[in-house]
């Protein structure tokens, strides 16, 4: 019997193990709220305006639009989705999604930004 792949079509392997291990690795971490990471939200809000919302649904929504990407409420909602799993996923190439070369103050408003709809 052959095993059925876990990972996303067109995601390399080694690239999904690595974010698998990191999001493992870190989630006694996984309470983190917005307010104990630095960066602005509502600077990340435009930035996610601007860049995501092709792709990603705003806070009330579920799915997004026909590519499939995960609202961001979704991604804020899953515990194992840490500031720094988001770092590290932000700053990794991926196939269905934009490589946006993201300064480092850009993505802390940007997890900023998914990170205070945590517990909401």
């Amino acid at each position: 019997m052959r095993h059925k792949k876990f990972l996303p079509p067109g995601v390399p392997g080694r690239i999904a193990w690595s974010l698998t291990a990191l999001l493992i690795a870190f989630a006694p971490w996984s309470h983190a709220r917005a307010q104990d990471y630095p960066g602005d939200p509502i600077v990340g809000q435009k930035l996610a305006e601007a860049w995501c919302s092709n792709c990603h649904a705003f806070p009330g929504s579920k799915q997004a639009t026909a590519t499939g990407a995960p609202a961001f409420s979704a991604i804020a909602a899953n515990m194992a989705f840490t500031p720094l799993a988001l770092r590290a996923f932000l700053q990794t190439p991926h196939n269905r999604m934009p490589d946006l070369h993201l300064s480092n103050n850009e993505m802390d408003d940007l997890i900023a930004f998914i990170l205070a709809s945590r517990g909401k």
